[in-house]
């Protein structure tokens, strides 16, 4: 299985830099059978029926990019240098691991101020990651990131603009809940109360996870043969109550349906062992491609991905290489909106 089975041609300006307002006005193409609808989102109420369980990531995406000064005295005075950080996660010794920009002009030990509330000290260098102790914790930490901090724009998106005070409401979900995410899980930004309220009237059942989405999710795969791919590691948790919801809807015939890869991904490692859904806690680095055996998702609703990535990989596993190249082939001719900010689709093996 080559890498290059999975390139398709994008062209630039179908890369979404901005979401549709309101969110629920997104386009949806829905791929069932041999078919392809062109729908919107908020026409999701047509295609979930009572009985059906979607499962939400209800990861919280964390203001991680933070730009911040080092100073050093020299004979000018005191000089001030830039570095920019992005926070990857938090280590088990107090630390937050982290890419600095320039990480070889930092020294162990040296301050970095990002604002008069927060600094932080670098206290190591490892696998070419900083490691972070910062001057408050809890909830003073929490206040002071949310002050200084940026969202985490995806590189596509950075690359054309600069994040500003909207991503950090468009950048995450409505039920956003326990923080640890530094990309945001995006097929769930389609998402608003109104939509959620019509489908839980129409009897569509909600169970939320957690996926503290990393930002390995944006790496991108260097080998050819795809099955030698490591995938990243990201931590997640299926509670006993989520696990037993799921099973429940399974046993009494209804389908389940993650809205995102990250709930997808982790169910089914969740499930990993005994074929069925089970309570699960740890990092998971689940490789789906095609060939995969699922044993939890019944249909899948996501956005566009990148070409030759693992999240086309995941796809292409639940509907066939063949038929996802039909779908993005379709996908790039009615000009939908591709990746984070992206339109939606709905894949029904």
């Amino acid at each position: 299985m080559k890498l290059s089975d999975f390139d398709f041609d994008l062209p630039e300006d179908l890369i979404a830099t901005r979401p549709i307002t309101p969110r629920s006005a997104a386009k949806l193409l829905v791929a069932e059978g041999d078919a392809i609808h062109d729908q919107h989102v908020g026409d999701l109420l047509t295609w979930f029926k009572p009985g059906d369980r979607l499962v939400l990531n209800d990861t919280k995406v964390i203001p991680a990019r933070l730009f911040g000064q080092r100073f050093r005295d020299s004979a000018q005075g005191r000089v001030a240098a830039k570095v920019d950080v992005t926070l990857l996660e938090p280590r088990s010794d107090g630390c937050w691991a982290g890419l600095l920009k320039p990480l070889r002009k930092v020294k162990i030990g040296e301050e970095i101020v990002f604002s008069e509330t927060l600094s932080a000290q670098l206290e190591a260098v490892e696998d070419g990651q900083g490691h972070l102790r910062f001057n408050l914790s809890g909830d003073d930490f929490d206040a002071a990131l949310n002050e200084a901090g940026a969202m985490p724009l995806p590189p596509y998106i950075a690359a054309k603009r600069a994040a500003d005070e909207q991503d950090k409401e468009d950048y995450q979900t409505v039920w956003a809940k326990n923080r640890g995410a530094v990309a945001a899980p995006t097929a769930s930004l389609h998402f608003d109360t109104g939509l959620l309220q019509a489908l839980a009237d129409k009897g569509v059942t909600f169970t939320h996870v957690t996926l503290h989405v990393g930002a390995g999710t944006f790496l991108p795969v260097k080998v050819e043969d795809v099955t030698t791919h490591k995938m990243h590691a990201e931590w997640g948790s299926v509670s006993a109550a989520a696990a037993a919801e799921i099973k429940a809807t399974k046993d009494a015939g209804g389908r389940v349906i993650p809205v995102g890869t990250t709930a997808l991904r982790l169910i089914e490692s969740a499930a990993r062992d005994t074929g069925a859904i089970a309570p699960w806690e740890g990092e998971t680095d689940i490789f789906i491609y095609p060939g995969f055996k699922f044993s939890v998702c019944d249909a899948l609703m996501t956005n566009f991905h990148l070409p030759k990535s693992t999240l086309l990989m995941l796809v292409s596993a639940l509907m066939g290489q063949e038929r996802m190249k039909q779908v993005y082939a379709h996908a790039v001719a009615e000009r939908y909106r591709f990746f984070s900010y992206g339109d939606a689709s709905l894949l029904i093996p």
